[in-house]
């Protein structure tokens, strides 16, 4: 088994970790990725050539072409949940399989969301900076969770873990999601207007697809109240940008806190991250070792199962996968 693992090296060291590498080089040959760029088109199929497996991380696109020009591949195996960038309609005609990894995150992100959550509203990364520049800070009126209320959008894995936590603070708990049923009784399920309006802190964590392409946009942010704050850590194209900077200028939200965003590697863009008002990380929600390995195990556990002849969980097109190994 000749398996090409696509992590430059600082990508292998963040995202994926000496006891994962360890484990998928049990199982066969690992050819490593020693660049500093991210394998792409023709660099990609030169290094993939021969291999039966790919292991991608997440910058790393596999569109049509790089399915036309492997004829080794068996499958390829996606070292995060996002698979947008994977031609999975290319891999089927082929017969190569595609997989996602689980989301092992969770507890990481709600961590973050948490962490913005105090930092939006007592301004500590807006006083410390002050501090830092040598300035006297402004000594600010903040406000406390408790007694506010929190709208989620989007009720999968983080919105479930994120819910409870924020009720046990002593917020009240918006959630929209047309797709899921809230059973909670302490939640409640309301439609995306009226979280929007009736919310002091709107969290979204909805899924990116072609539904929710701009979800957050001119007319929802107009629904906010101006006093409200404004968190992604889902993904960029979920926000039309330029929309919530101009909310943000215009003072019609009080401030955002955003770990997303439509710059390289899903990161927030300068031109938004720089604003007042707005506290940017670099898309560092589920940036934590357990969270990491828990991906990365994941797929060393995918390659074990293809290995044995089996299917492995987090599989999306096995009816049409013929290039058994």
């Amino acid at each position: 088994m000749k398996i090409l693992l696509t992590h430059t090296p600082h990508m292998r060291d963040n995202y994926y970790g000496a006891r994962a590498l360890k484990g998928l080089q049990s199982l066969g040959e690992v050819v490593l990725h020693q660049g500093e760029e991210t394998l792409e088109g023709a660099r990609l199929i030169s290094a993939a050539q021969n291999c039966d497996l790919i292991v991608a991380d997440r910058a790393t696109a596999l569109p049509a072409p790089i399915f036309d020009g492997l004829p080794s591949l068996k499958a390829a195996l996606r070292c995060a949940v996002d698979i947008r960038n994977i031609d999975v309609a290319a891999a089927s005609s082929h017969g190569v399989l595609v997989t996602r990894a689980k989301p092992g995150f969770v507890e990481s992100v709600t961590e973050l969301v948490l962490g913005f959550l105090v930092d939006l509203n007592r301004g500590i990364s807006r006083a410390s900076a002050a501090y830092q520049a040598g300035e006297v800070p402004v000594a600010r009126m903040g406000r406390q969770l408790a007694g506010t209320t929190i709208g989620i959008i989007g009720y999968g894995a983080i919105g479930r873990a994120v819910a409870p936590l924020a009720s046990s603070l002593g917020m009240r708990v918006l959630i929209s999601d047309p797709y899921v049923t809230v059973e909670n009784p302490d939640f409640r399920q309301v439609d995306l207007p009226t979280l929007l309006a009736g919310s002091d802190h709107v969290v979204c964590l909805a899924i990116a697809n072609e539904a929710t392409e701009n979800l957050i946009n001119a007319e929802a942010l107009s629904r906010m109240r101006r006093d409200a704050v404004f968190i992604n850590v889902s993904r960029g194209n979920l926000v039309d940008e330029a929309a919530l900077a101009e909310a943000i200028l215009q003072g019609r939200i009080a401030a955002a806190a955003i770990d997303v965003g439509r710059a390289p590697d899903q990161m927030p863009t300068p031109a938004i991250a720089k604003l007042k008002g707005v506290i940017a990380t670099p898309h560092i929600g589920g940036l934590t070792p357990p969270a990491i390995e828990a991906q990365a195990l994941h797929t060393v556990e995918q390659v074990s199962a293809l290995v044995s002849g089996a299917v492995p969980e987090g599989a999306v097109n096995q009816e049409t996968w013929s290039r058994r190994i």
